[in-house]
C-alpha cells in the first residue's frame, strides 16, 4: 500500500499529491437510517477523485458531509493537515471548497455573469456601504473580481451568453455556468455532483473536456459524483466506491473495474 503522506504515481505514470481532505470513519445518521457506515478515503491534491456507486449508496450524503451541508455523528474530516471543527457551509467554502449540484441551483432572473459573479463572495473584502458608494477600495476590488469572472468565462468558452439571463438557457449551458460559478471562488476543492446528469452525448464530451482542463491548466483537485460509468473510467485517477452506505472499492479505474464486489453491486447480485 503507497504511504499516506507521500505524493502517490498513478498507473498511467502522473504523479499527484499529497493528501489534501481526509474522510476518517464517517458514520452518518438519519434517525435510525444509517446512510454512511464507517467509511474512509483520502482525496489527494491535483487528483480526480470519483466517488460511485448504484442509487441509494449514499454518495450525496458523503458530498454533503464534506462541503458541511451534513456533520456526521461519528469520524472526523481532516482537510490541509488539520481536523475540521464543526463548521457552516459557508465557513467550508471560505477554507477553499467550492461545489456544483445535482439539481442546477443558479439564479435564473440574473444573467450568466452575474451568476458567476456570485462565486467571487469569498473574495470580497468590503463591506456593503463601501460596495454601494463603489469607491475607492471597494472600486478596486470589483474590478479585480470582475476580471476574474471574465477570464472563467473565456476560459468555458460562454462568452456569447455572458448578458442572458440564465433562465432561457438550455440545461447543458446552465450546467456550464454552475461549474464556472465554482471555479470563480478559485477552489482548493472542486466538488461536481452529477455534472454529466441530463446532458446529450455532445454536452458530456464538453463537460468532460472542462473538468480535465480545469484540473490540468488550474491545478484544482476534483472530487465528483458520476452515474456515467464510461465518463468516470476516463476521466478519474482514483475511485471510491459505495453501495448501502459502505465502502465495497478504491483503487484506479482497473482496481475497481475488476473488483468483484463493484461488479456485484452493479450487476444487482443479491445482498446477505
Amino acid at each position: 500500500m503507497k504511504d499516506t503522506y507521500e505524493p502517490y504515481v498513478t498507473d498511467d505514470g502522473r504523479q499527484i499529491g499529497n493528501v489534501l481532505m481526509e474522510m476518517k470513519n464517517i458514520t452518518l445518521r438519519f434517525g435510525g437510517v444509517v446512510a454512511i457506515k464507517d467509511i474512509s478515503f483520502d482525496i489527494r491534491e491535483g487528483e480526480i477523485r470519483a466517488i460511485i456507486g448504484p442509487n441509494g449508496a449514499g454518495k450525496s450524503s458523503m458530498l454533503n458531509v464534506i462541503s458541511g451541508f451534513y456533520h456526521p455523528q461519528e469520524g472526523e474530516v481532516w482537510f490541509r493537515g488539520e481536523k475540521r471543527k464543526l463548521m457552516k457551509p459557508f465557513e467550508v467554502a471560505n477554507q477553499g471548497v467550492a461545489r456544483t449540484f445535482q439539481n442546477i441551483a443558479l439564479f435564473e432572473g440574473m444573467s450568466v455573469l452575474d451568476n458567476v459573479m456570485t462565486g467571487r463572495l469569498t473574495h470580497m473584502k468590503t463591506n456593503i456601504f463601501q460596495q454601494a458608494l463603489w469607491w475607492g477600495k471597494a472600486e478596486k476590488e470589483e474590478t479585480e473580481n470582475r476580471e476574474a469572472v471574465e477570464k472563467i468565462i473565456d476560459f468555458l468558452e460562454i462568452q456569447a451568453i455572458r448578458k442572458t439571463p440564465v433562465g432561457r438557457l438550455p440545461y447543458g449551458l446552465k450546467k456550464r455556468v454552475e461549474l464556472a460559478r465554482a471555479l470563480a471562488a478559485e477552489p482548493k476543492l472542486l466538488l461536481l455532483d452529477e455534472p454529466m446528469a441530463g446532458m446529450n452525448v455532445e454536452e458530456k464530451e464538453d463537460m468532460s473536456r472542462y473538468i480535465l482542463d480545469v484540473n490540468d491548466e488550474f491545478g484544482t483537485t476534483v472530487a465528483l459524483i458520476e452515474h456515467d460509468m464510461g465518463v468516470v473510467m476516463d476521466l478519474s485517477d482514483r475511485v471510491v466506491v459505495m453501495d448501502y452506505g459502505k465502502k465495497i472499492g478504491d483503487g484506479t479505474p482497473d482496481e475497481v473495474r475488476n473488483n468483484q464486489a463493484v461488479i456485484d453491486a452493479y450487476l444487482g447480485v443479491a445482498h446477505d
